[in-house]
Formats: C-alpha cells, structure tokens, sequence
C-alpha cells in the first residue's frame, strides 16, 4: 500500500487540476489548474524512474548495485524549465487581458452573459 502513495498522489493532483481548468472560470484558478496538472505528470515521471533500493545513476562506486532511471529524471528536469516558461507566458496573457478587459471571468471575455 505504501507503494502506490506517489501515485495516488499523482491521481489526485490532475483531478484537482482538471476540476479547476473545467469549472472555474476565473482565469487565474484556470492557470494554477494547469500548474497541478503539470506537477502531476513531473511526480509520474519521477515515480516511473523509481527502482527499489537503487542509487543515483551518478555514483559509479558499487558496480553490482542497481541504478535508477536518469531518463525520467532529466525528462521532468526539462519539463520544469519548459513549463516556467509557459507559466510565464500565460500570466503575461492574463496580465494582458485584464488591461483590455477590465475582468478575469472568462463568459465577460468571451462574450457570455453580461452582468
């Protein structure tokens, strides 16, 4: 039981994440839906490179020792970097919007119902 932690973890963090990009209309809770999201998937990267009892595959001490997974590892590495940046972007669109539309519900922007 204790083994399937990360990813129950992983399962509740894209729910969380999609449940927020789905119902909330703010677009700031819609960017930090995404965020989970993206932290889910890096934690099953992360979680699938995981070997019982293994070392980091930098050390070359021990030959008989297994070794984790670097792949995953430097997959999540470039997916941190990748998803800062869009992070970046998305807040610059927001910050963007807001000037122009003087609202951050998405039916106001869009053209919904007018309140």
């Amino acid at each position: 039981m204790i083994y399937q932690i990360p990813f129950i973890a992983v399962a509740l963090l894209v729910l969380i994440g999609l449940y927020a990009v789905v119902f909330k209309r703010n677009l700031i809770k819609i960017v930090i839906g995404i965020t989970l999201i993206e932290s889910g998937v890096n934690l099953f990267l992360i979680t699938l490179g995981f070997r019982e009892g293994s070392i980091a595959p930098i050390y070359h001490g021990t030959e008989e020792a297994t070794r984790s997974l670097p792949v995953p590892q430097a997959l999540t590495l470039t997916s941190i970097v990748i998803g800062v940046a869009v992070l970046a972007l998305m807040l610059s669109f927001i910050v963007y919007i807001y000037r122009h539309y003087n609202t951050l519900d998405v039916r106001k922007i869009v053209g919904g119902d007018e309140e």
